[in-house]
């Protein structure tokens, strides 16, 4: 569920451990990061590439209604392996050449998809390719990203934490599908905060998109698809796993291989409780609920005014807080530091027990570890982890081990929730390269 720098200056920080995690290896340093170039038989100005003429675009109406047609795609970077790596080592992920083996090239793609209603929508994601030759077909990876409060901090938009695993898996020689869930980057609407199925339909549209997209960049697609997200989008790569399950897959792709990174896999269970036993730290405990309310409450009944959820003078700013226009230097400092200056006394007590719509809330968004993979899962976590705890992957682990799955829990030390992903995507990067 982690929280994301965008590309902008940040006013100083609150304490606390997770917002300090947050700086880890100078993150700020990212907006110096390289300037788009325009790639070979590319216009230098960058703009968007649309238009019927287009050899591998939708070629009648249903193909462009129908869900991840691919809409426009819009170049957004393209680096050196040199740069790539730079980039990386800024922002903390210590991948080494072995892993940076070439140079990438993004893309935004805006695509269509449905709302949490099941109604048409669209979406926009990050693409990125490897510089290899062309003549090469490519594995792909679905990435998915933690939690961002502001739109623009999503992966096709900002040249920030959101792009440091898409570039990696990208320099190790893979193709990578990065969306930014429904609401963020330049889709339309608010962001339904840790709604599942909603994440789950933007990521498996985005599948459908790429493949056009790399059509249109000449690229082939070998069909092997392996899957991985950090934080919330560690919950969203687990749940898109089962929802291709179910389908028998999206084709051409077959899961070979599934390695989140510090998912909330169990709301119910382990995160929620963990706001209240001390295993989540004040500030992000802050943070995350809020969201969560807000976001959910758009969904579910669990509260018909603020008022009756948070005390005042937070019931009457929370909802603009998170209307994806604000960003975490406005957002923190109107919050207060603890749950009881946040919650009213009622509902302090009411959450630790939930019901009605709030049960309905944590329900629809837990389970994404009860499937039998026939691919090999890896989880990925941290025992230092005061945002997500290690407890969640432990637990989805052993509702794995029920399906006769055996899924190891790979522990990165008493480091932070940001250092678990720093540590983790250069090993699942290797892993997903030795995949066979």
């Amino acid at each position: 569920m982690t929280k994301t720098m965008s590309g902008r200056a940040r006013s100083p920080r609150r304490g606390g451990a997770a917002l300090a995690a947050l700086m880890l290896a100078g993150l700020a340093a990212l907006t110096a990061a390289p300037a788009v170039q325009a790639a070979p038989g590319q216009h230098a100005d960058r703009g968007d590439r649309t238009g019927p003429t287009d050899r591998t675009g939708p070629t009648d109406r249903s193909e462009r209604t129908a869900r991840g047609a691919l809409l426009k795609v819009t170049p957004v970077a393209d680096l050196s392996r040199a740069e790539v790596a730079r980039f990386l080592k800024k922002g903390g992920f210590e991948s080494g050449r072995a892993t940076v083996r070439y140079g990438v090239r993004a893309y935004r793609l805006t695509y269509r998809t449905v709302d949490t209603q099941g109604r048409p929508t669209t979406a926009t994601g990050l693409f990125v390719l490897p510089r290899t030759p062309e003549h090469r077909a490519l594995g792909l990876v679905s990435d998915s990203h933690g939690t961002m409060v502001h739109r623009s901090y999503a992966p096709s938009v900002a040249e920030d934490f959101g792009r440091l695993s898409p570039y990696l898996h990208a320099a190790a020689g893979k193709a990578v599908a990065a969306p930014d869930y429904l609401g963020l980057g330049k889709g339309p609407g608010l962001h339904p905060y840790m709604d599942t199925r909603s994440a789950v339909t933007a990521s498996e549209d985005m599948l459908r998109a790429t493949r056009a997209a790399a059509r249109r960049e000449g690229r082939t697609l070998s069909g092997d698809l392996y899957l991985t997200g950090f934080s919330q989008g560690g919950q969203v790569a687990m749940a898109l796993g089962r929802e291709l399950d179910r389908k028998g897959g999206v084709a051409p792709f077959t899961v070979r291989a599934v390695a989140p990174v510090s998912g909330p896999y169990d709301l119910s269970g382990e995160e929620f409780p963990a706001l209240f036993d001390g295993r989540v730290n004040d500030t992000s405990g802050v943070f995350y609920l809020s969201y969560f309310l807000v976001a959910q409450n758009r969904l579910h009944p669990i509260y018909k005014d603020p008022s009756e959820v948070f005390r005042a003078p937070y019931a009457d700013r929370v909802e603009q807080l998170f209307d994806g226009e604000h960003g975490e230097e406005e957002v923190l400092p109107a919050l207060p530091g603890s749950l009881k200056e946040l919650l009213t006394p009622d509902f302090y007590e009411r959450i630790q027990h939930p019901g009605g719509g709030l049960k309905e809330a944590l329900e629809a968004n837990d389970g994404a570890c009860d499937w039998k993979p026939a691919a090999p899962v890896r989880l990925y976590a941290s025992r230092g982890d005061t945002d997500v705890p290690i407890q969640n992957a432990r637990g989805c682990a052993a509702v794995l081990a029920a399906h006769g799955v055996r899924a190891p829990v790979v522990d990165q030390g008493g480091v932070p929730h940001m250092g678990s992903a720093a540590r983790a995507t250069p090993k699942i990067a290797r892993w997903f390269a030795a995949v066979r």
